[in-house]
């Protein structure tokens, strides 16, 4: 598996069809919230396997919120999205954060304890989905 880090314009075409698969067609977000102006100023991370083919992505905004973490399921199970969501962490520290946070779906709850976040305040709804706030300290 190899992770690029990089803008969105460098990672748009390999990013945005994995957010597509993942949020509009399975999770039934609608299409026209999914994209937005955040993208362009965001740090984007995309996770290839060893044929090159695009399996999970993520993107880290400017303020230190991940978001858009997302994979296909040919690659769930297998540490995929904690390799992105490593390189995220590993880029807001590299370039100064003391900390990033997130919005987790519900159910991934665990899937980012394991990963040192902890959870903050109530359960939300986000585009139709139970949500909450998560954050974690960097070293």
């Amino acid at each position: 598996m190899k992770i690029i880090v990089d803008n969105w314009e460098a990672l748009r075409a390999d990013a945005q069809p994995i957010r597509f698969d993942v949020f509009v067609d399975e999770q039934q977000v609608p299409a026209e919230i999914e994209l937005d102006d955040m993208d362009a100023v965001s740090l984007h991370a995309v996770a290839y396997d060893e044929q090159g083919a695009p399996l999970a992505t993520g993107r880290l905004l400017p303020d230190g919120h991940i978001g858009r973490m997302a994979v296909r399921r040919t690659g769930r199970g297998k540490g995929v999205g904690g390799a992105v969501l490593q390189a995220l962490m590993g880029a807001a520290r590299q370039r100064g954060d003391s900390g990033v946070v997130l919005n987790a779906q519900r159910h991934a709850e665990p899937f980012y304890a394991a990963h040192g976040f902890e959870r903050e305040g109530d359960e939300f709804m986000e585009a139709g989905i139970p949500h909450i706030t998560m954050r974690a300290r960097l070293g």
